[in-house]
């Protein structure tokens, strides 16, 4: 989306000879598979632990590093693994978005219009919040992952991009919708 963002504020002469059906089915195909690939790759490695003695989770939810307290064999590789898969599902795009921001927000700042530069500059907000709840708090969760007192700022976190993140979504979108502003003023 931020591509997408970027096309239309920064090259917007070309963005229907850009972003065109083809380039977002392959878009979406890649996607699904990197995503299903990595999963893969972390379900399996899961599924080689040894498990013993309890198996109770101290989380909302079966999260990755909870079952991986619950093993008996020597997971150190596996934390290595998860750093190596999150920095390249996590900060990767999380970077190529940024940078992608940068861009837009100087192709808004050349705008002469202040009208214009609020135009582009909502097109961009709504998506920008979100990506930054997202992968603020998953940066937060898989890459810092915290253990003993923080273990209840890890849950709340978790908590907040699985279930706060998908639920604010639709309603940070919609802060744009004329008819929302007006039932919001009600």
């Amino acid at each position: 989306m931020s591509y997408d963002r970027y096309l239309a504020i920064c090259k917007p002469l070309h963005y229907n000879s850009i972003m065109n059906q083809s380039i977002c089915i392959k878009s979406v195909i890649i996607i699904w598979l990197l995503s299903f690939k990595m999963t893969l790759v972390d379900s399996i490695s899961l599924c080689s632990l040894y498990y013993c003695g309890p198996n109770i989770i101290h989380h909302f939810f079966c999260d990755y590093e909870p079952i991986l307290e619950l093993s008996c064999s020597d997971t150190s590789w596996l934390h290595i693994q998860t750093y190596v898969l999150g920095f390249i599902c996590v900060v990767v795009p999380f970077i190529l978005i940024v940078i992608s921001y940068i861009y837009i927000v100087l192709a808004i700042l050349k705008i002469k219009s202040i009208t214009g530069r609020q135009k582009a500059f909502t097109t961009c907000s709504s998506h920008l919040t979100v990506v930054c709840i997202f992968y603020g708090t998953l940066i937060a969760v898989y890459l810092f992952p915290t253990k003993g007192q923080l273990d209840i700022l890890n849950k709340v976190l978790s908590l907040f991009y699985t279930v706060m993140t998908p639920l604010l979504n639709p309603i940070i979108y919609t802060f744009r919708n004329k008819d929302f502003k007006k039932l919001l003023i009600k």
